[in-house]
């Protein structure tokens, strides 16, 4: 299958071809990356106020897959920065999906990557390793699974168990 991370979609489109298959993420995302609609297969990260799990995954080869970081929404100590943007992109990430802030998102901006978050703050995030990875998250009324797609732009943000047929919602 194409990857969908580079196929023209519109989430709408999705969520009205496959209103049964989807699930919707409701929290109000911002976005900051350079690329504003991305998708792919999901890994998870949970952790709180403190990103080197999220360091840890995106070392690893993204193959246009998105890692979906449950923050517990903190606002205070971003769990993504430009280097750590630019990693993601260098390994092949097609985005992350924060349910946290971020920092640095004038220079995130011009980096080819899908960044969602809540926000931005200057601080930093704490460097102790704590959290999980590849375990199923829920936010935003919507669960995370690890291997499920995800497919987001501008308008939203949808989880579905298997690759959508991007054709049909086209129809």
């Amino acid at each position: 299958m194409t990857n969908p991370s580079i196929v023209n979609f519109a989430t709408p489109d999705l969520a009205d071809a496959y209103p049964d298959a989807v699930r919707v993420c409701a929290l109000p995302f911002q976005d900051f990356g350079g690329r504003t609609a991305f998708a792919g297969q999901i890994r998870t990260v949970v952790c709180y106020e403190d990103n080197q799990l999220v360091k840890q995954v995106i070392q690893q080869p993204g193959n246009g897959g998105i890692l979906v970081v449950d923050g517990g929404g903190s606002p205070r100590r971003a769990l993504l920065g430009d280097l750590n943007a630019a990693l993601a992109r260098d390994n092949g990430w097609s985005g992350l999906v924060i349910n946290g802030v971020i920092r640095d998102a004038a220079l995130i901006g011009d980096i080819d990557l899908g960044v969602k978050a809540l926000g931005v703050t200057p601080l930093r995030s704490s460097k102790t390793g704590a959290g999980a990875i590849d375990v199923p998250v829920v936010f935003g009324d919507a669960l995370f699974e690890p291997g499920d797609w995800l497919y987001c732009d501008r308008d939203g943000v949808l989880v579905a168990k298997a690759p959508l047929s991007l054709a049909a919602a086209s129809e």
